[in-house]
This record gives structure tokens, sequence and C-alpha cells, in this order.
């Protein structure tokens, strides 16, 4: 009988974990070597039938029939993003290297919040920071620290501009610039820093989704003019829809003359830091006062490993608090290192522990590779899509993302916003691909995003088949239902 504490991981159970693990590794394995969709299209109320009968109280008490009911309730149904016709959103298959650092992290189980409960991962989390601020151009007293994500990262970036405004603003109210095309992350964080809804301002864009340097200044000058502070421009390298990049010269230009605080959401473009051939595209973001990054997207490492950088590390004390029990004063004054001086969180997983892995075994060129192989994919899919006079395509991407929707021909036309929504749906209820979608000038559109170097374009093509079938089908029979004298 294996008692609570044998459930322990100690130095007396270290065989019971490793045959534990194996044979968890050996059913996920199992599942990803034989796979062949995405997904199996389950319904959420199916699969609520057999995870709500599930009883919590009553054990199982082994490990194989635990792993035989998470197969069931799980592993069965998940969505795949190592799978090539996963075509969705910014979830990127991972590599192997963090995959080893996960095991790792999460059998010490340190926590990043101050040194005598991690030790050298702090100093890990420490040089890996350095070495992000130094790709990106930051300067030397740049610093910064791991989140949970963007959206955490966007919010601290904007906590601190705040602070920043408050000392030069002189009471005056707070505003916030951002692309109409940015992240919806910049308007939660407004909410939660206590700004009303309009004290963010949408900047347009052009045709490529970019933001206009033109009505940004448009806007500072407007700010100016009604005694406003504007607390931080939000620049983005890659749109979440159109993948696209911001003229980060020209908006840091009018920051600078400005007195603004620039932030660049570069959560889905960090991947151009490490690219071979595509660095260029971020030219200007050295010039940015904090900069967000996501590693779980273009780095393709597992959720979650991001951070949030800054130019000036003396910014960070704004979420700085001395705690008696955690990490008192007197601790900084005899520099230990306590990465809670820093971060908006406590408790903090050794994330980065699977991005210096993949870096020590890989090397930054090969990660760089990957992310330059998925930016060509969406080139030759853009390209395929734009060929086809089946589909109407929008701007080509920066990055890695292809936005474009089914044409019906003649009076079903009248019916491709709904024709292409069915064909999302279709698609997802089948497995047979997993596609995404999203609003262009109020028409619905579809949105393919590549993060998956082993999608090819007979993998695209094949999609695109299945989508004009679906959609095709929909409209005509929408049409044919609606339009025909004794439709109704």
């Amino acid at each position: 009988m294996v008692l609570p504490r044998d459930q322990l991981l100690n130095n007396e159970s270290v065989d019971r974990y490793r045959q534990l693990l194996a044979a968890g590794i050996d059913r996920v394995a199992h599942r990803i070597g034989t796979t062949d969709k995405p997904f199996t299209g389950v319904l959420p109320a199916d699969l609520a039938l057999e995870i709500d009968v599930v009883d919590l109280d009553t054990p199982l008490g082994d490990a194989a029939a635990a792993l035989d009911e998470l197969d069931t309730v799980y592993l069965r149904d998940a969505v795949y993003f190592h799978h090539p016709r996963y075509l969705a959103h910014l979830n990127c298959p991972v590599v192997l290297p963090a995959l080893l650092g996960e095991a790792v992290l999460s059998a010490v189980n340190p926590s990043l919040d101050t040194w005598d409960q991690s030790a050298g991962a702090t100093l890990i989390e420490r040089r890996l920071i350095g070495w992000t601020a130094d790709r990106i151009g930051l300067g030397p007293r740049a610093d910064g620290v791991f989140t949970s994500g963007g959206t955490q990262s966007n919010l601290q970036a904007l906590l601190l501009a705040r602070e920043e405004a408050h000392l030069r603003s002189g009471g005056s109210p707070l505003r916030i610039l951002a692309s109409s095309a940015g992240h919806f992350s910049v308007q939660k964080a407004a909410k939660l820093l206590g700004l009303e809804s309009d004290h963010v301002r949408h900047i347009s864009t052009d045709d490529e989704g970019r933001m206009r340097p033109a009505a940004l200044a448009t806007e500072l000058r407007r700010a100016a003019d009604e005694g406003v502070t504007v607390m931080a421009v939000v620049a983005t390298a890659g749109t979440t829809d159109f993948g696209s990049i911001d003229p980060l010269p020209e908006i840091a230009d009018l920051c600078a003359a400005a007195g603004t605080w620039l932030h660049v959401d570069a959560a889905y473009g960090c991947g151009l830091l490490v690219s071979p051939t595509r660095r260029h595209l971020l030219a200007g973001i050295d010039r940015a006062d904090s900069v967000t990054v996501d590693f779980h997207k273009s780095f393709f490492q597992p959720v979650s490993s991001s951070a949030v950088l800054v130019r000036e590390s003396r910014v960070l004390r704004h979420v700085t608090y001395h705690a008696d029990y955690l990490n008192p004063a007197r601790m900084a004054e005899r520099n230990i290192p306590n990465q809670v001086d820093k971060s908006m969180q406590t408790t903090r997983r050794f994330d980065a522990l699977k991005l210096w892995l993949t870096l020590r075994m890989m090397g930054p060129d090969a990660i760089g590779a990957l992310f330059d192989e998925v930016i060509d994919r969406a080139g030759a899919a853009w390209s395929l899509l734009s060929d086809d006079p089946r589909f109407e395509v929008c701007a080509r991407s920066d990055l890695s993302t292809v936005v474009f929707r089914y044409l019906p021909a003649g009076r079903a036309l009248a019916f491709a916003d709904e024709a292409n929504l069915h064909a999302r749906d279709a698609l997802s209820a089948s497995g047979a691909a997993v596609i995404a979608s999203t609003t262009v000038d109020g028409r619905h559109f579809l949105k393919f995003t590549l993060l998956n170097p082993s999608t090819t374009v007979e993998d695209i093509a094949a999609v695109a088949d299945l989508i004009a079938e679906h959609a095709g089908r929909h409209a005509d029979e929408a049409a044919g239902l609606r339009l025909s004298p004794t439709g109704s």
C-alpha cells in the first residue's frame, strides 16, 4: 500500500518518480505519435458529461487507472498544436530542450520571488533578461523580469509608465495612445490602472495594419492642446490578426520629441530578435522604454515563458515592496538578488529554465531559423490564396498570419459572412483542421496563424479546399433557400 507520505518526491521516492513520469510520457508520446488530426471536434456539452461524473472524493489509487481516465477526459480530445493543420492561434509546437526544462523546474519547484527559494534560478533568469535586453538593444541600464504572458507584461509596463508620468504631469489627466490594431490587453490594463475607457485613444492604421505616424502626431498635439499627459504610446511589433509591425523609428521620433514613454508590444514579433534574415524588421525597438516579449509564441517554448523589459532599471522601483518575512530592505542593502523586488507576482515559476536549456542545446540561430521558416510558409500561403479566385486575401503579413475569406459566386455572395463562419465551425467539428476568424471592416474573414515549421504548402492547400467546400455548399444552400421564389 502506498501511503500519502510516499507520494511526496524525496530521496526515498525517486524510483517511483521515474516510473510514474515514464508512464505519463509514454501516454503523451503515444497520443502525439498517433494523432492524425489536430482535434476530434468534441462538443463542450458532450465532454462535460464525462468530466462531471468523475468522483474527485474517491481516488483511483493506481497510476495506470488515473492515466486511463486522463486519456478519456483530456488527452483523447486535446487540441494538438504539433499537428501541421492546426492553423488557428498563436500556439506553437514546443522544442524538446524546453520540455526537459519543464520537467526539471516542476520537480525541483523553486519560486523565483527570493534568493533563498531559488538561488541559481534567480541568476539564470537575470542572465536571460540581460541577454534579451542586449538583443533588443536597450542599453547598459536595462532590466526586466519574467511574467505569465503578454497581458501581464503590458500591464506592468503601463503601470511603470503611469507612475513615471505622475512625476512629470503635475496632476494633469493621463492618456494612452495605442494602435487600433493593437492588443486588447491595453484596454484591460488601463481599466486595472484606474483609467476610464476614453483615456485610451486608438490611432488609425494604414492598409497593412500599421500605425500611421501622422495620426499619432495629431493625437500627441491634441493631448498637449487639451492639457493631457500622454503617459504612454503603445506600438506593436506583430499584431495578432495581421502580423503587422508598426513603423517603430518614426514612432520613436515622435515619442522622443513629446517626452512620452514608448512601449513596444513585441509578444508575437520577438522571434525576429534571433532571426538570421529578418532582424531588421524590428529596427527602432532599441529606442523603446519598455518591451513585451512572449517566448512561448515565437521561440517555441511551452506556456508560459514571457518577459517585460525596461530601458532604465530604476523604474522597476514602482513595483518594489519590502515584507519583513520575505524580502526586507536589509537584503537589498546586502545586494541579495530578490526578483520579487521587480515583479508584480510573488510566487513565480522558474519558466526561464526552459529558454535557458533551449539556448544552451540549440542556440539562438536555430530558433530564429524555425521562425523564419514559418514566415516563409505564410508568404507561400498568401501567394497561393491570392492566386486562387475563390478567395479574397488581405495585406501580406510581416510575420506568419494570413487573413482571407472565401467568396461565393453569383447571388450566393450575399451569404459570404455566414459561409465563412460556417466553414470554420465545420472544420473544427470534423477535426480535420483548426483555423481562426476575425473581422475586417465589419466583414467576417478567416485566418491562418502559422507557427509550425512542419506545416507544408500542401497542408495549406488541402485546408483551403476544405474551406471552399464547406463555405461554398453553405452559401449555395442559403441562397437557394432564402432567395428562391418559394423560400422563406
